[in-house]
């Protein structure tokens, strides 16, 4: 069995996609306007890319910043529209103002997805309880990765949840991949890859020069060569 690491790389547009391909990314996370932190893009943008890249995309559905699910038949419709255009993997999460999982919200997404793969994202890193969390939504169908810094603050702040959380591996909510990212350096990783941690999630450091500027091969093939 390949203990090669999953790193996967946010792209806005083609130009993202085939770059970020050319590095050596295992998978891309499209989103677009990431002053909000990442939104839904454009099912023409992602058929730009499908048609750019052959490597599995991840969509997000997230329709304004923050965590509130706001307009669900219109995140339904999205979801729709995506899978249509052929999208068969997404990005989703969303929670209730007290922190607790909008399961709601995310029970509807989840049916409206059958048959397709999905993370739940860094809403996990808001929540009032990680552990319960995961246990609500353990076995909902598609869920495969959580997105997690193990912190709001970041993978700085979040890095003794994260190998806390990966020892747990198996245990009930706890059977889902890890896929750390937000504010991850490459001198995180060995700790995490000796916690047994297989997924990474990049996006400004992918981007050397910032968010408005494209992502650079040369940037994700160093941390493609890093996880070697």
């Amino acid at each position: 069995m390949s203990n090669r690491a999953v790193l996967e790389v946010i792209a806005l547009n083609a130009e993202d996609a085939v770059a970020a391909q050319a590095g050596g990314a295992d998978r891309l996370e499209l989103v677009t306007d990431m002053a909000a932190d990442g939104l839904t893009p454009p099912r023409e943008t992602f058929a730009a890319i499908r048609a750019a890249v052959d490597i599995p995309l991840r969509v997000m559905l997230r329709a304004a910043d923050g965590f509130a699910a706001g307009d669900v038949d219109a995140l339904v419709a999205s979801a729709r529209a995506l899978r249509a255009e052929g999208a068969e993997e997404f990005v989703l999460g969303f929670l209730n103002p007290d922190g607790t999982p909008d399961l709601v919200t995310v029970e509807r997404l989840a049916a409206e997805l059958e048959g397709c793969r999905w993370t739940f994202h860094r809403a996990i890193d808001r929540c009032a309880d990680r552990d319960q969390l995961r246990k609500e939504l353990a076995g909902l169908p598609g869920l495969d990765t959580y997105l997690t810094a193990g912190a709001a603050e970041g993978v700085d702040a979040g890095l003794p949840v994260l190998l806390a959380e990966a020892a747990r591996r198996g245990e009930p909510g706890y059977e889902a991949q890890i896929l750390v990212g937000g504010g991850l350096r490459l001198d995180h990783l060995p700790a995490l890859r000796e916690a047994g941690v297989d997924a990474f999630h990049i996006g400004g450091a992918a981007r050397p020069d910032g968010w408005s500027s494209p992502v650079s091969p040369t940037a994700v093939a160093n941390w493609r060569e890093a996880l070697s």
